[in-house]
């Protein structure tokens, strides 16, 4: 039988990719949409059900905790549950406490609103939900029985029961109902991390690679290891192979910045003996990184495949010091020689890097985890300073909130104190609070409207669950669509708290106009205050003060490189530098000097910190090293980090001198190498010690 070709129609998605981008887009949102205002009834009707003072608590907690990733609510969950747990404790103590001295209850309160706000500014991810949920607890357990301490306990176990429940029942749905698994977006985003260094690697064998090219490469480089550490975080709640796989994870991040470092001081010094007169050294070590190219170029469909790398580059490793030795007998010069023994170690240990890094890569792709790794963690850089404004803001703020209160007597001010609670932690780590704070405002006038309109013109009159459904649905799926929307970002979560919170479903039901305005007023009240507290002790997130203290501890790592205790060091310091990197960069305009200034020392501090830890390493595993290179190398070492701790020209001349006396006492010994990296790296002429270098003489040309 023979087949007649069919012409086939060109598909409407390829003549008209946005078209496919935006219903792809539009598909995902309303799948969200539909999740949340299940998840959301849902719960409202188990409330009901299970004659649960305030179902409202329950819809509240479920919009805060919905997320398009299941993976993302588990976390939000997890972090949300401790934090009420925890918040009703302290509300219940406190109540205990000051049961008829309501200054001291509210200044209490007030201070431990305000810490918990400072730990939702200095931890980061779902962390900071624990925190804020714990400040807001306190405040909706205690303020509700402030005029009858004995029924706290009893609000304290409604409100957690509400909580729990709303978190039990966004976990169920979102895991249930069209789950989308944050695991495959780790999987691919850990794939293409592999995928994208391994070219970058590849297309760079000839050895010429521009400072600005490195700056840029770099700068992708933290940003993947700081992303895949994010995601990592929230997986683990997913499910138990991705928890059993969790080390291997934080471990295969580890490797991936240690290659990561050791490719970035190879091409530094490359690039260095170019421009410094060393051209046949240079194109030496440029021969001897050829054979990297071409272990990493196996046939097309293989050029990704962990494991045919893994085992292309052991054969690199093996066959690398016959090459070395060949490469380096027709250099005659000690210096020479010294500069390609540099160069050769730097890429004997990246190859050795990156073999182990497509070893564990290729590890993760099995069907199941076989033995045990090295336990390795991300240390992240918190911003103490930052949170302490924080706390001091939100004290102040729930302060002032509760002195007019105790003041005037106003019937509402829990209200007030209650949204204030709420929004001074979650705005607390906002870049940019005050645009956050009106967003969330006009979301939440908005929400406050439509839920004007369901309990007063369509609900009165109605008799059961469906009917509320129907005539709030419309209403309510406004704040999951928005939250969708990247363009306006706040208004939706704004919206949905507003109209949950004025809907204000209640067992029995209650329909009372006057409270509705009073409570409504009382609510923006606390939210503006809480805005306006931003204005008059601004968020230091983002701030020039923020950045240069930032800036400063990003440079303090090189002196842990050099003092701080070896155990665990070396994936201390990777993580370190680049969080911190990736925390001053996300608020520095792109291309300006600023930006540029700090790429230029987060390369320098990673290119002398790694050396520095590797020549500690040394020293610590050879005792029969002479006490005297021992002493000079260490002098050297310190003078450099005094050198990162306050730059300047003297300082510089003392690390130079101090690191060319220690090369001039190891002679012969292995130790030469890092120390020789250490003073090239001092001498890099597009480094920013540039300023700093004198002028070359002949007598310095030739200097070992």
């Amino acid at each position: 039988m023979s087949v007649v070709p069919a012409i086939e129609s060109v598909p409407a998605s390829s003549r008209w990719p946005w078209l496919a981008e935006f219903l792809a887009g539009e598909w995902r949102a309303w799948i969200f949409v539909g999740k949340s205002l299940l998840a959301i009834y849902l719960a409202a009707w188990l409330a009901m059900w299970l004659q649960l003072e305030q179902p409202s608590t329950t819809m509240i907690t479920v919009s805060i905790v919905m997320h398009p990733h299941s993976g993302m609510v588990l976390a939000k969950s997890f972090y949300r549950a401790i934090g009420t747990l925890a918040g009703s404790l302290f509300g219940l103590a406190l109540m205990s406490l000051f049961p008829q001295q309501r200054e001291l209850f509210l200044l209490s309160l007030s201070l431990w609103v305000g810490l918990c706000a400072g730990g939702a500014t200095l931890y980061r991810n779902f962390m900071s939900y624990g925190f804020v949920l714990a400040g807001y607890t306190a405040a909706i357990v205690t303020l509700p029985a402030i005029n009858n301490p004995l029924d706290v306990f009893d609000s304290a176990v409604m409100r957690v029961s509400e909580v729990l429940l709303g978190i039990l029942v966004a976990a169920v749905v979102s895991d249930l109902v069209w789950p989308e698994r944050l695991r495959l977006l780790l999987r691919q985003n850990a794939q293409a991390q592999f995928n994208v260094f391994i070219d970058f690697v590849r297309e760079s064998t000839a050895g010429n690679m521009p400072r600005e090219q490195m700056e840029h490469a770099n700068l992708a480089l933290a940003r993947a290891a700081v992303r895949l550490e994010d995601m990592r975080a929230s997986v683990i709640f997913e499910d138990p192979e991705v928890h059993a796989r969790s080390t291997r994870m934080r471990l295969l991040n580890q490797r991936y910045m240690a290659a990561a470092t050791s490719f970035q001081s190879l091409h530094h010094l490359i690039n260095r003996l170019q421009r410094g007169g060393s051209p046949s050294v240079a194109d030496a070590l440029i021969a001897l990184y050829r054979p990297l190219g071409d272990a990493l170029s196996p046939a097309l469909a293989q050029q990704h495949q962990s494991v045919v790398l893994a085992a292309r580059l052991d054969e690199c490793v093996v066959q690398l010091p016959a090459q070395v030795a060949a490469l380096r007998a027709p250099l005659s010069e000690p210096l020479a020689q010294l500069e390609f023994d540099t160069g050769a170690a730097l890429l004997q240990r990246f190859v050795m890097e990156l073999r182990d890094f497509a070893t564990l890569e290729g590890s993760l792709r099995e069907a199941q985890v076989r033995g045990s790794v090295e336990k390795v963690h991300f240390k992240r850089s918190n911003d103490i300073p930052g949170a302490l404004v924080s706390v001091l803001r939100t004290f102040l703020t729930m302060g002032a909130l509760s002195a007019f209160w105790l003041a005037s007597g106003w019937p509402f001010g829990a209200g007030a104190m209650l949204l204030a609670t709420v929004f001074s932690g979650l705005l607390a780590a906002s870049p940019n609070p005050l645009s956050a704070t009106t967003h969330t405002l006009l979301g939440y006038v908005a929400g406050m409207l439509g839920a004007f309109l369901v309990v007063y013109v369509l609900l009165p009159g109605s008799n059961d669950f469906a009917w509320l459904i129907g005539a709030s649905a419309g209403f309510m799926l406004i704040g999951p669509y928005l939250s969708t929307r990247d363009t306006l970002p706040g208004v939706g979560p704004g919206y949905t708290l507003g109209f949950v919170n004025i809907l204000a479903l209640k067992n029995p039901m209650v329909y009372d106009p006057a409270h509705f305005l009073n409570d409504g007023v009382a609510q923006v009240a606390g939210l503006a205050l809480a805005g306006t507290a931003f204005i008059l002790l601004p968020s230091v997130i983002g701030s020039s003060w923020q950045r240069t203290r930032q800036f400063r501890r990003l440079r303090e790592q090189a002196v842990l490189a050099a003092t701080a205790p070896l155990e665990g060091l070396a994936w201390r310091f990777e993580s370190l530098v680049r969080d911190l990197f990736q925390q001053v960069v996300t608020y520095t305009r792109p291309g300006s000097d600023e930006s540029r200034s700090m790429l230029a020392w987060a390369l320098a501090v990673l290119e002398s910190g790694r050396t520095m830890i590797e020549l500690r390493q040394q020293l610590a595993a050879d005792s029969k090293i002479a006490p005297a290179v021992r002493d000079t190398a260490t002098a050297a070492m310190h003078a450099i980090a005094r050198l990162y701790q306050a730059p300047d020209a003297a300082r510089w001349r003392k690390a130079d001198a101090a690191v060319h006396a220690a090369i001039a006492t190891a002679a012969e010994q292995p130790l030469r190498l890092p120390l020789y990296q250490l003073r090239s790296a001092l001498r890099d002429d597009e480094s920013p010690f540039a300023t700093y270098i004198p002028p070359p003489s002949p007598e310095s040309v030739h200097a070992a």
